[in-house]
């Protein structure tokens, strides 16, 4: 689950709301400071910091 409000960048855009469910967490592996893989709904694959995801 999102806990913060995220603008996304890129080709759809948009805005990532509070409560937006992420499925299929997985590390990732050298990608910055982005750590996570995960699909979210509405938006797709994406890769995110742990800090803004929280376990529902």
């Amino acid at each position: 689950m999102i806990v913060k409000d995220l603008k996304i960048k890129g080709a759809g855009g948009g805005t990532l709301k509070v409560g937006t469910k992420v499925r299929g967490i997985r590390p990732a592996q050298g990608v910055g400071d982005h750590d996570i893989d995960a699909k979210v709904d509405g938006f797709g694959q994406m890769q995110l910091k742990s800090s803004v995801v929280k376990k529902a």
